[in-house]
């Protein structure tokens, strides 16, 4: 049996979410269709690399997929009396093929009734095409809780009688907020695992910006689709120099910038100057700004921190929260010097929201770092090694406290 080529396992993720779609659309029946989409994927990984691409390579998906579904309908004592056109595919000109669903399928997976968890699953191996096994292996969770989360949220979208269509134009902004979110945590996920031996896991932010692209193929005209793109471009440009040979994570200042990728980072630059000015400005056009100051900069000593603290400054007031401030406190330090960073971090001691994760101490054992305390940083870098899942920060926190004795 021929083993899929990368050009047919590309071709098949980019499909995958089309076919379910067109397969949705037509038979309403999200978690069927869910399931014969996944066994005419698995059926065309092991025949196109034998047999060759066919011709209308996303016809042939939805025909192999219909055709499970009619052969397990026919199987069902209550679905014996169903006319057998109803379930009959016309490839030559049904609606459903020629229609591209993606966008609603996104908007589907992304549903308010969903946890975020479930979203995530969903949106990942619905229209992400990863198998539940790559889910499981990205977020470091057992394989049957993926499989889980799945489950549920096909069984809440049935329960509830969710359709597949479109949101009202009164829920649209409100559920494409929530699924540039997704979006957003996919590719942060990638950028800097949540734990496990590698602090970058490329699968996941490469997925993030091919869904991202693609979201913003189909909505040309949203400004904070095309910020969060160019977000994750001016992001991931970085992550040749984030660590060294070894694995080590090198730090933002101290990264060789050559190793950078320019196209990238020129990419996204261009998508945020072709966005700002055209819509109301949004978190992730402003996060973009901000990561373009810091890749235009040709030295870290080039940075200019003002001109991130002013931006830090609006997106407090867009989209407050204690992962702004947590950021903006670092943009103080490096204008108005440690202490005045470490003022601002006091601010954060109390919320709760910061409670489980290491980024506070880190930040802290930074700055007093910086401010000349090289006992209270030390111990700051060991509580916040003591508070990551991820070996790399964990090294990298505790080198830091070894450092300073």
């Amino acid at each position: 049996m021929a083993e899929p080529t990368a050009p047919t396992e590309d071709l098949l993720r980019e499909l995958a979410p089309q076919v379910l779609g067109a397969l949705v659309r037509k038979h309403r029946r999200f978690d069927a269709c869910e399931d014969a989409v996944q066994e005419a994927l698995l059926a065309a990984s092991t025949r196109w690399p034998a047999d060759g691409v066919p011709d209308d390579p996303r016809a042939w998906l939805i025909a192999v997929a219909d055709r499970r579904l009619v052969d397990e309908w026919r199987s069902e004592r209550a679905r014996r009396r169903r006319e057998e056109s109803d379930v009959t595919l016309d490839v030559r000109g049904s609606t459903a093929i020629q229609r591209d669903d993606t966008l609603t399928l996104l908007f589907l997976c992304c549903h308010p009734s969903l946890s975020p968890p479930s979203q995530l699953a969903l949106t990942l191996r619905a229209v992400g095409g990863l198998t539940t096994r790559e889910i499981a292996n990205a977020f470091l969770v057992p394989e049957a809780t993926i499989a889980q989360r799945i489950s549920r949220a096909k069984q809440t979208i049935k329960a509830g009688g969710v359709g597949f269509e479109d949101p009202p134009d009164d829920e649209r902004a409100e559920r494409l907020r929530v699924v540039l979110h997704v979006l957003y945590l996919v590719f942060n996920e990638g950028y800097t695992a949540s734990g496990g031996p590698s602090l970058q896991r490329t699968d996941l932010t490469s997925e993030a910006i091919r869904l991202t692209r693609m979201l913003l193929a189909l909505l040309p005209g949203e400004g904070e689709v095309a910020g969060l793109l160019a977000l994750m471009l001016l992001t991931d440009a970085r992550r040749a120099a984030r660590t060294d040979p070894e694995g080590s994570i090198v730090p933002l200042a101290e990264q060789d910038r050559a190793r950078w990728d320019r196209a990238q980072v020129e990419e996204g630059v261009g998508l945020l100057n072709r966005t700002l000015g055209t819509s109301l400005v949004g978190p992730y056009q402003l996060q973009a700004a901000i990561a373009a100051v810091h890749d235009e900069a040709p030295t870290a000593e080039d940075t200019d921190w003002r001109e991130i603290l002013a931006l830090y400054e609006v997106l407090e007031q867009v989209a407050p929260g204690p992962v702004v401030t947590l950021n903006k406190a670092v943009a103080l330090a490096n204008v108005d010097g440690p202490r005045a960073g470490l003022a601002l971090l006091g601010t954060l001691e109390s919320d709760q929201r910061l409670a489980h994760s290491h980024r506070l101490e880190a930040v802290r054992a930074h700055l007093l770092e910086l401010a000349g305390e090289p006992e209270a940083a030390r111990t700051a870098y060991l509580r916040a090694a003591r508070m990551t899942a991820s070996v790399p920060e964990q090294r990298y926190l505790s080198l830091r406290a070894a450092r300073l004795g």
